[in-house]
């Protein structure tokens, strides 16, 4: 289930089953794990699959300054970003890819599965996200969404600073 973002989206059921449907597919066809949706401000947006043993909203804002930090890394070679990243762990993964340049798709998986088996099945999931978010999007501009994410992004980072304090 879809459960939060930007306030200026407007999510129906039918999107909920939507996104649902392609996130639970990935999962079935890589043997991943868990998939996460996060915005590029850090809100969690949906889990589908196994649920995390973490706190998933700190994740969520880790998350957007992992991919916020490696677009400024690709601008710094000379590469406008990077639209997926690749984290190996000794026994847990994850692979995140950028989603309509808004979201960003994290799929976490284990030993049971293997990288070039997530990549390949990422991709046919990121192109029905991005079709789905295009209608998502569509409905839900307006002139005070700039503002509106700017204050996510003050809270994401805000909720950074007080992990490394604690």
């Amino acid at each position: 289930m879809v459960t939060g973002g930007a306030p200026s989206w407007s999510f129906g059921p039918s999107d909920s089953q939507r996104i649902e449907e392609i996130l639970n597919n990935l999962l079935y066809e890589s043997n991943a794990r868990c998939a996460l949706l996060v915005d590029r401000t850090g809100q969690l947006v949906t889990t589908v699959g196994e649920q995390p043993n973490f706190d998933s909203a700190a994740f969520a804002s880790l998350t957007a300054a992992d991919f916020s930090a490696n677009d400024q890394l690709a601008s710094l070679i000379g590469e406008e970003e990077f639209s997926s990243l690749f984290h190996q762990g000794r026994t847990e993964s994850m692979y995140l890819a950028d989603v309509g340049k808004r979201l960003i798709l994290v799929v976490l998986f284990n030993q049971q599965t293997t990288l070039g088996l997530v990549r390949i099945k990422i991709k046919d999931a990121v192109a029905g996200l991005n079709k789905a978010f295009e209608e998502v999007f569509g409905r839900g501009e307006d002139e005070e969404s700039p503002a509106l994410e700017r204050g996510f992004v003050d809270e994401a980072e805000d909720e950074i600073d007080r992990l490394f304090r604690e």
